[in-house]
């Protein structure tokens, strides 16, 4: 089996994963990896996450041209602003997950930092996460607004849609999507409450153990 094979493989079953928990729904939602040879494994354009045929998945070259597999989701602008603009991008996955489109329709929530500091895990794997302005799907300009932050956040909410995530693999990036979710759903159960989130100082500690890119 190629390493080509595997990612693909991967891709479909991590996807499979997200939808069958509900963390994505109907054909919601895109994935996208590097491949070995600096090209790109894309979701298809109205598939599902739960039925995802690793021999259809989009397949571009080095050099950004579609090249084989079917026609990818209409968010490319979103995936290749990530590969743009973060070089030790690997793989970005879009959801649209129910608990954090509902946080960022909160009047509260602060457009710098999306998600309050409820645990240290949101931040280590995800650092600080900007809330774009609603967007029509499909529109050009979110790619720009990600450009706009030039590799400054792994991750961005998209404001009533959706979260989108970069990391270094699949994993990683299928991971850090569902502590965005996790914590948005934290943010919601405490919503009115006066709850202990981490202190200033706390915040702080988790940085700098884990180095996390958390000023910027």
């Amino acid at each position: 089996m190629t390493e080509e094979t595997r990612l693909r493989e991967q891709i479909c079953l991590l996807a499979k994963s997200l939808f069958d928990r509900g963390l994505t729904h109907g054909s919601t939602g895109n994935i996208s990896a590097r491949t070995p040879d600096g090209g790109l494994l894309v979701s298809p354009t109205g598939t599902s996450f739960g039925r995802l045929d690793p021999a259809r998945l989009s397949r571009f070259d080095a050099a950004g041209q579609h090249v084989g597999g079917d026609a990818p989701t209409k968010e490319m602008p979103l995936h290749t602003a990530f590969y743009d603009t973060r070089a030790q991008a690997g793989a970005v996955v879009h959801l649209h997950s129910t608990h954090s489109v509902a946080w960022s329709m909160m009047p509260e929530v602060d457009e710098d930092d999306f998600l309050p500091p409820l645990t240290p895990y949101a931040i280590m794997q995800l650092g600080r996460v900007k809330l774009l302005p609603f967007f029509l799907p499909g529109d050009p300009a979110m790619g720009a607004a990600v450009r706009g932050l030039a590799g400054r956040r792994s991750a961005v909410m998209l404001a009533n849609h959706g979260p989108v995530v970069a990391g270094k693999d699949a994993e990683a990036a299928c991971n850090a999507v569902e502590e965005l979710e996790a914590t948005a759903k934290l943010a919601i159960l405490m919503r009115g409450i006066d709850a202990r989130q981490l202190s200033d100082a706390q915040v702080r500690a988790v940085v700098t153990k884990f180095d996390v890119d958390w000023d910027t």
